[in-house]
């Protein structure tokens, strides 16, 4: 009786896939990741993102590559899932089958495709898992539809082949010997990775309690089920993460999930995952900046540390001194180290405290400079604060730290200790009954000769002066300037404290020559002006319309915006 057709071509495909997945099991996942069997599970993922990205098929066009980066992918899918390893190890199979002698060959997988692992159960037997592009894996159970006790994905019994292949005996049902069929699910799951760097999963309560305007910078994964990419950017985003952990922290948002948080955020996710920094790098509330380099954790370092806050501001050390018209109730804090730029984890703690506390840090190379001497400081790292009522302590000196981690962590101590203080200090201060004695503090100084380099002078950016000719302008300008000087009135990253800033009055009848600088005149037809000078630059802008707080206000703003056209002086301004 001859054999059905039918069985014979079943038969055939069952010999075909049996002999590919001898051949798979030649590949030794530890020799394709060129690890040995000790290799960790941080060894094993880096061995596995280098090669990935090397024979990535978009980076890679060369013959052979493709099929490379499957056997990466499949290596690294067996050795990064523990339970998979171990039977590896054990029987050369991830499943824990003993290979072929025993005859139990279960769940097999055809795979052509990227290091996606998202799987989706037609019902039928066939699982479909999405691919790098358009490719797909396709797995199939010999024993039967996974998760049912009987039938296979073909609608007949495996064992009918080989009855009639082998005269009418069925080994379908036996454990025991020949080919048997497996009853065991096929569904996979993505590996699990053990990394003490968390990713955070992101909900809308997650970005509005801990993420918006939190001062925190923090890199963020948007994907969807569909979209390619996911994997190796996760990698990437988890070695970037913990290497600068403390200053960076991680999360993923599932646009399938959060449709309203991506929608806010204005953030399509199309075939490709996209991967943002959530920083404050140049306002002062956060925003998302997208990045578009090349997939490694370099290259992504350093974007994010091209993005760490900037509320502190740089100056020159020899020529520094505690502004005295500094924003009300609040300390300042000054870093001293011997870096060229501002320290990544000094930039990092001014995005935390940057609504708390003012903050500036310098360059210095000698310690026996003069100012230095006077602070106490006798080792940098230092720090030096400012409290509310004018005092200005050395913290700590010789600060020594051994990574990012603990730099941040050791600073954010001291600021918090000292802002404890600078709490008890003002409300010591409030708690003063004022002395009817006492005359009421003049806070815009009068210019002249004697304060003028000191008030105006070139260590002042921008110098706003109120000039009057009258009693009555004197009044109304002192009033004006004194609450102005209280404000923060800049967006630029330059001016965000306010302390750049200086205020002073002039005496326009006394002072006509130091007017003459800016105008010919000597505005010898206003009562009363303001005038916005930057000493540096030896520029100038005027407002001579009617002085109101909301106009003084308006005027100083857009100076510092840079929405007013600037004048350059005919001569330098004296005071006589």
């Amino acid at each position: 009786m001859g054999i059905p057709i039918r069985s014979l071509l079943v038969a055939s495909l069952v010999l075909s896939s049996i002999a590919l997945h001898v051949a798979a099991k030649t590949l030794d996942p530890y020799k394709v990741l060129g690890v040995d069997k000790n290799a960790s599970q941080r060894d094993i993922k880096k061995a596995f993102h280098k090669l990935s990205l090397k024979y990535h098929p978009d980076k890679n066009k060369e013959k052979g590559a493709q099929q490379k980066f499957e056997e990466i992918n499949n290596a690294h899918e067996i050795l990064s899932d523990e339970e998979k390893r171990k039977n590896y190890d054990l029987y050369d199979d991830e499943k824990g089958n003993p290979g072929m002698g025993a005859g139990n060959f279960g769940s097999h997988d055809f795979t052509g495709g990227g290091p996606r692992t998202t799987y989706f159960s037609s019902g039928d037997g066939w699982q479909t898992m999405g691919g790098q592009g358009n490719s797909k894996t396709f797995s199939f159970s010999f024993g039967g539809n996974p998760g049912a006790g009987g039938g296979n994905p073909f609608g007949f019994d495996l064992g009918d082949v080989f009855s009639n292949m082998f005269a009418g005996r069925s080994m379908g049902g036996s454990q025991h010997g020949g080919f048997a069929g497996s009853g065991r699910p096929s569904a996979r799951t993505s590996s699990q990775h053990k990394n003490p760097v968390t990713i955070q999963e992101v909900t809308m309560q997650t970005f509005n309690k801990e993420i918006a305007d939190q001062g925190i910078t923090w890199l963020l994964l948007f994907y969807t089920q569909q979209a390619n990419g996911q994997f190796v950017l996760e990698s990437v985003l988890e070695d970037v993460a913990r290497s600068l952990d403390g200053a960076v922290r991680a999360g993923k948002v599932n646009c399938d999930n959060e449709k309203a948080l991506c929608k806010k955020n204005g953030v399509s996710v199309g075939k490709s995952a996209r991967l943002f920094i959530y920083s404050y790098s140049t306002a002062e509330k956060g925003s998302l900046h997208e990045y578009s380099g090349d997939s490694d954790a370099k290259s992504l370092k350093t974007f994010c540390q091209e993005h760490l806050p900037r509320f502190s501001r740089r100056v020159d050390i020899t020529q520094f001194n505690f502004p005295s018209n500094a924003l009300p109730n609040l300390p300042e804090v000054l870093l001293l180290s011997t870096k060229k730029d501002t320290p990544a984890m000094w930039r990092a703690v001014s995005g935390m405290f940057h609504s708390r506390l003012i903050f500036y840090d310098a360059e210095v190379q000698d310690v026996s400079l003069p100012l230095l001497k006077r602070f106490g400081v006798k080792n940098v790292p230092a720090l030096i604060g400012r409290t509310v009522n004018g005092e200005v302590q050395l913290l700590k000196d010789g600060i020594s730290v051994k990574d990012l981690r603990s730099g941040i962590k050791e600073l954010k101590t001291l600021l918090e200790s000292f802002e404890k203080k600078n709490k008890k200090l003002a409300s010591e201060q409030a708690k003063k009954p004022a002395k009817a004695s006492e005359p009421k503090e003049n806070k815009i100084p009068l210019l002249s000769a004697s304060n003028f380099e000191e008030t105006c002078g070139e260590k002042a950016p921008v110098c706003i002066i109120g000039v009057f000719k009258s009693n009555k302008a004197k009044e109304k300008l002192e009033s004006i300037l004194s609450e102005i000087s209280q404000k923060t009135l800049i967006r630029g990253q330059s001016y965000s404290s306010g302390n750049a800033i200086t205020y002073a009055l002039l005496d326009g009848n006394k002072q006509s020559a130091f007017l003459s600088s800016f105008d010919k005149s000597g505005y010898k037809s206003s009562d009363k002006l303001l005038l916005a000078y930057k000493p540096r630059r030896g520029r100038f802008a005027v407002y001579k319309g009617e002085v109101s707080m909301e106009e003084a206000e308006r005027f100083v703003v857009s100076v510092l915006n840079g929405d007013v056209q600037l004048s350059a002086t005919g001569q330098k301004p004296v005071l006589r």
